[in-house]
C-alpha cells in the first residue's frame, strides 16, 4: 500500500501534551488500548480500539483531521477526512 501524501497534514507536527498517557482517560482514572496524538494540537487520545475512543472524539469536536501512532516503533498517521493512513 502506498501511502498518499494529505493536504490535512499540518507543516508542523505539534509534541504530545501529555506523555503519560490518554488525558481523558487519565482524567477518568480508565485505560486504554493504543494511544494517537492529534498532530494539529498535541492532544493525546486513545484509538478506536479503546472502550472510550477519545481521539476519534476529539476529531469530532475539533475537526482536526490527522493523527499520528504513539506506539514505540509506529509513526504512521491516519487522516479522518480522507478515512486513509496518509504522509
Amino acid at each position: 500500500m502506498r501511502i498518499q501524501p494529505c493536504s490535512h497534514v499540518p507543516a508542523e507536527i505539534h509534541a504530545p501534551n501529555s506523555l503519560r498517557g490518554c488525558e481523558e482517560c487519565l482524567r477518568m482514572g480508565d485505560s486504554w488500548v493504543h494511544l494517537r496524538l492529534c498532530v494539529h494540537c498535541g492532544h493525546v487520545g486513545c484509538c478506536d480500539d479503546s472502550k472510550n475512543k477519545h481521539a476519534t472524539k476529539h476529531h469530532a469536536v475539533t475537526g482536526h483531521a490527522v493523527i499520528q501512532s504513539l506506539e514505540p516503533g509506529e509513526g504512521w498517521m491516519w487522516c479522518y477526512e480522507h478515512e486513509s493512513q496518509v504522509g
